[in-house]
């Protein structure tokens, strides 16, 4: 048996790339200023504002999502190894629509954003959760959560039925994309097929802790090369996205009741803001915005942008997540415009 130093030894080699590229952008990013000061135009090693732009809003995505995607490779490494087999799935109801309405506010125990939900989301399933069900809990965790929750009220309290509009809506979208997979006739091709490979791997049964700690580093290690790349690319898309897809286009249409939602989504897509803090980012636009325009941005925003696609697309396949997107964009559009209208 290999000891868990031997297994960190093992780490893949795109992981220690991606390591390093983010150490050289970390580099670029803090020595650019000195070098900007060169010469009377800024110097020939001055990086264009652009540039900066796009490598400060990438690092700032990655520094704020590292901390919650480990976090939620940790509690997939738990749930997978020290949890024993289908424990969580035996305590839920037996009625699927209960079944899944449970899921969907096992946020509750677990509060990490949706980059940590990402790997929570695949132990779940390797752990005996369907395919559904485990989508069902992947999109309601980010909103349906304590942390969440708090910063929600803290940010907005009761005001134009933001905080309602927000729970009800994320409750309501997770289940209603749960319960319409749960109507596929092949759910696991939702699947990659390297994952959906995973999943059928026989979860080991030995009981010594020394062993089990093993099998949790190898799970840990196996999971951080799968999501970590996927991180920086969706970091970094997001940060380009940003720089050059001009705000004054979204905020021109913040007073329209209908175009107020479409583009608080469009801006939800782009920043990719955690769900843990995305109501303090929304706040400064609640003067600008109408009520309906933010819950939208954040309700979508927790489910889909486009630093989550590049985590999900580990796990599901790109029609897959064309589906998603499409079913919660459209939801979350029609709850934003039903409270424009009951404002």
């Amino acid at each position: 048996m290999l000891s868990p130093r031997s297994r960190l030894g093992r780490v893949p080699t795109g992981v220690w790339i991606g390591l390093a590229v983010v150490a050289l952008v970390f580099a670029v990013r803090a020595i650019s200023p000195a070098l900007s000061g060169w010469g009377q135009d800024g110097g020939p090693w001055a990086l264009p504002d652009r540039v900066q732009d796009t490598l400060t809003l990438a690092l700032s995505v990655i520094i704020e999502s590292v901390p919650f995607v480990l976090l939620g490779i940790l509690l997939s490494s738990v749930v997978q190894v020290w949890l024993p087999h289908g424990l969580l799935v035996r305590y839920l109801p037996r009625n699927p629509v209960l079944r899944r309405a449970c899921i969907s506010l096992l946020g509750m125990f677990f509060p990490v954003c949706e980059c940590g939900n990402v790997p929570l989301a695949r132990g779940f399933m390797v752990g005996g959760f369907t395919v559904p069900e485990s989508i069902t809990f992947l999109l309601a965790a980010p909103i349906l959560n304590p942390i969440t929750i708090i910063t929600t009220h803290q940010a907005f309290g009761w005001d134009s039925g933001i905080l309602v509009g927000r729970l009800v809506g994320g409750f309501l979208i997770a289940n209603l994309v749960g319960w319409l997979y749960s109507r596929h006739p092949d759910p696991q091709s939702l699947l990659t097929p390297a994952f959906a490979a995973a999943c059928e791997r026989p979860v080991g049964g030995h009981d010594h802790a020394h062993s089990r700690l093993n099998r949790t580093t190898e799970i840990f290690v196996r999971e951080t090369s799968v999501i970590m790349p996927a991180l920086f690319i969706g970091s970094f898309i997001a940060a380009i996205t940003q720089v050059f897809v001009p705000r004054s286009v979204l905020l021109a249409l913040g007073s329209n009741p209908v175009w107020s939602v479409l583009a608080m989504m469009g801006l939800a897509f782009i920043v990719a803001v955690c769900s843990n803090v995305d109501a303090f980012f929304v706040l400064s636009f609640g003067s600008t915005f109408m009520p309906g325009g933010i819950v939208a941005f954040l309700v979508f925003g927790a489910m889909v942008d486009v630093k989550m696609l590049a985590l999900m697309r580990t796990t599901f396949t790109t029609k897959t997540l064309i589906q998603i997107t499409t079913i919660v964009g459209l939801t979350s559009a029609a709850i934003g415009l039903l409270v424009n209208y009951i404002a």
